[in-house]
C-alpha cells in the first residue's frame, strides 16, 4: 500500500506540522496532485501526492507534527483494504476466544476492551499502533509493578486470566468480581504515583486506561502547535478533550477550550461591573481586560497564522538585537522608466513575466555592495568583529495573497545581469505565492529589499532582517515638476529609496555614502546593454 511521507523541506528541517488537508479520506487523488499543507519553523508548503489512487488512511490530523520520513497517509487502488482499523484486534480476539460459542467470544472481546490491554478499536486505530502500545503497555505495566511498593497494577491481573503474578494472592472477593456480569462496577485506577511510574518506565508513551474508553492513548502526544496555542491562550491541556485519533488533543480543542474560557471569565466579570457605578469603574474594567466586550457583532477573532506568528517573533527578535537607523535619498529614475518602457512588450512575449523595475535596482544594488562590502556584512558578537560579504544573496520580501510576508532569496545575485536577476526574482516569488518555496529559498540572504512602492508607499522604515546590516525600502515612482541641474524646470520620474541599518555594523557616514553612490549609479547606468535583444 503506498504511503505519503513528510517530504525533507530543507536541510535543517526534521518536522513538520499538518496545517490542512486538502483531500478527505475517499477523495480520489492523482500523483502530484496537491494533497496537504505543511508548516515547519521557516516556511509553509503545499505538498503534492506520491502516488495515484484513493487517499484510504489519513494518519496524522491536522495540528499534529511528524518528523521527516514518517507516514502521513495512506493512499490505495478503491475497495483496497489498508490492513488498519479494526481487522486485526478481530483476529486476535478470536484466537483467545478459541472454540468457544460466539456469544461468549463477544463477551470476551468486551472484557479485553475493558481491561485496557492496549489494544484500540475502530477504523480510526491502525494495527501496528495498536500491537506498539500494546507491548508499551504490558511492558511498564510490570515494570510499574515493582515501583508502587510491591503491589501489582489490577490491569496486570486481569491481561493474566484474574491470576497475579506477584507474591500477592487474589482475594475470593476479587475472582468472583471479575466473573460477575457485564454490569460490574469498573475496578479502581492504579494511584498517581503508580501511573507516573507506569508512564516514566514506558518512554512517555500513553496508556489506555482502566474504563476501556481508549481515549487516553495518545492524550499525551502533544505537537508544538498545540503547547504554543496553549501557552499562548492560558489553556489547561489537562482539563481538554481531545478529538483527535486517539483522544490526542488537536488545535481545534485548545481553541475552542480557550474561547470557552473567555466567556466564562466574562461571565464572572459582568456581575462584578454591575456593582461598580460611573466612570471610575468603566475605566477599571478596560485596564483589567483586553478581551473585546460581548456583544461585538461586528467584531471577529482571527487566529493567527504559522507565517503571521513568525514574521511576529523574527520582528520582535530584530528589532531588540539591532540598533536601528535610517537614512533616505532621492532618486531620478527617468533614464531607467524610458528603457522599461521601450523593453517590456517584447520582454513578456518572450520571458512570460512582466519587467519590473525591481531588476533595475537589484543590479545597482549588487554593483554597489560588492564596491562597498562594510554595508553587506553581519554583526558577529562571538568573535566581536563584522562579517565582511564579498558576495551577495538577495533577499526580496514578497506579500503573499491572503496575508503575510515572506522573504525568498536570489543567491549568487552580483553574478547575474539585469536579466538574470528579473529571472531569478520572478521565479522565487511566484514559487513563494505557490507555496512551492522551500526552507532552504529563505536562508542565507545578505541584503534585502522590500518594494512597499507598488502599493503607493513613498517613505517607509523597514525592520531589519536578522543577519544583516540593512535592508532597503523602494518607494513608489511618480512623475514630479523639478528643477534639474541646468536650472531648468521639467518632468522627471522620481522616488525615494529608505534604508535601515544596523549602526552595531555601520555608521551614518557609511550609509550616507551607499545610498548616495547608489542613486548615482541608477541615474547613471545605461540599463539598455543588458536589454538590448529586447528593443
Amino acid at each position: 500500500m503506498p504511503e505519503v511521507k513528510m517530504p525533507q523541506l530543507g536541510e535543517s528541517v526534521v518536522e513538520g506540522t499538518v496545517t490542512k488537508w486538502l483531500k478527505s479520506e475517499g477523495d480520489t487523488v492523482d500523483e502530484d496532485e496537491l494533497l496537504v499543507e505543511i508548516s515547519t519553523d521557516k516556511v509553509d508548503s503545499e505538498v503534492p501526492s506520491t502516488a495515484s489512487g484513493v487517499l484510504q488512511k489519513i494518519l496524522v490530523q491536522e495540528g499534529d507534527t511528524a518528523k521527516v520520513g514518517d507516514a502521513i497517509a495512506v493512499v490505495g487502488e478503491d475497495g483496497q483494504d489498508t490492513g488498519q482499523g479494526d481487522g486485526e484486534p478481530e483476529s486476535s480476539e478470536e484466537e483467545e476466544g478459541g472454540g468457544a460459542p460466539e456469544g461468549q467470544q463477544q463477551e470476551r472481546a468486551e472484557d479485553t476492551q475493558d481491561d485496557g490491554d492496549g489494544q484500540e478499536q475502530g477504523a480510526e486505530q491502525e494495527a501496528a499502533e495498536a500491537k506498539a502500545e500494546q507491548a508499551e503497555g504490558e511492558g511498564a505495566e510490570g515494570e510499574g509493578a515493582e515501583d508502587a511498593e510491591g503491589g501489582e497494577p489490577e490491569e496486570a491481573q486481569e491481561s493474566a486470566g484474574g491470576k497475579a503474578e506477584g507474591d500477592q494472592p487474589q482475594s475470593a472477593d476479587e475472582a468472583d468480581e471479575e466473573e460477575g456480569s457485564d454490569e460490574a462496577a469498573p475496578e479502581e485506577q492504579p494511584s498517581a504515583e503508580t501511573q507516573e511510574a507506569d508512564q516514566e518506565d514506558s518512554g512517555g508513551a500513553s496508556q489506555p486506561s482502566g474504563d476501556g474508553a481508549g481515549d487516553t492513548s495518545k492524550r499525551r502526544i502533544i505537537s508544538p502547535l498545540v503547547r504554543r496555542l496553549a501557552d499562548e491562550h492560558s489553556v489547561d491541556l489537562e482539563g481538554v478533550e481531545g478529538t483527535g485519533t486517539g483522544g490526542r488533543i488537536r488545535k481545534q480543542d485548545v481553541l475552542q477550550a480557550a474561547e470557552q474560557q473567555t466567556q466564562g471569565e466574562q461571565g464572572q466579570a459582568e456581575p462584578a461591573a454591575q456593582e461598580e457605578a460611573g466612570d471610575e469603574a468603566a475605566k477599571d474594567q478596560d485596564a483589567g481586560s483586553t478581551q473585546p466586550e460581548q456583544g461585538g457583532e461586528r467584531e471577529e477573532l482571527v487566529p493567527w497564522s504559522n507565517i503571521r506568528r513568525r514574521t511576529a517573533e523574527h520582528m520582535v527578535a530584530s528589532h531588540l538585537e539591532t540598533a536601528r537607523a535610517w537614512n533616505a535619498v532621492e532618486v531620478d529614475w527617468t533614464r531607467a522608466v524610458e528603457t522599461r518602457e521601450k523593453a517590456k512588450a517584447a520582454f513578456k512575449e518572450r520571458e512570460g513575466f512582466n519587467l519590473t523595475y525591481m531588476p533595475f535596482l537589484a543590479r545597482a544594488v549588487c554593483e554597489t555592495l560588492l564596491e562597498m562590502p562594510e554595508v553587506n556584512a553581519a554583526f558577529d558578537g562571538d568573535n566581536k568583529a563584522n562579517l565582511i560579504r564579498h558576495y551577495v544573496n538577495l533577499g526580496v520580501a514578497v506579500a503573499l495573497e491572503g496575508g503575510g510576508l515572506i522573504v525568498p532569496v536570489v543567491k549568487g545575485a552580483d553574478e547575474k545581469n539585469l536579466v538574470g536577476l528579473a529571472r531569478g526574482i520572478s521565479d522565487v516569488a511566484q514559487r513563494a505565492r505557490t507555496k512551492k518555496v522551500t526552507p532552504d529559498d529563505l536562508t542565507g540572504g545578505t541584503f534585502t529589499i522590500t518594494n512597499p512602492g507598488p502599493f503607493g508607499s513613498i517613505v517607509s522604515v523597514p525592520i531589519i532582517p536578522r543577519g544583516q546590516a540593512a535592508i532597503l525600502g523602494f518607494e513608489a515612482i511618480t512623475k514630479r515638476v523639478v528643477v534639474t541641474e541646468d536650472d531648468a524646470i521639467a518632468i522627471r520620474s522620481i522616488g525615494f529609496l529608505t534604508m535601515s541599518w544596523d549602526h552595531r555594523i555601520i555608521d551614518g557616514a557609511e550609509a550616507a555614502r551607499f545610498l548616495a553612490r547608489l542613486r548615482e549609479r541608477i541615474q547613471s547606468t545605461d540599463f539598455a546593454g543588458d536589454l538590448a535583444q529586447y528593443l
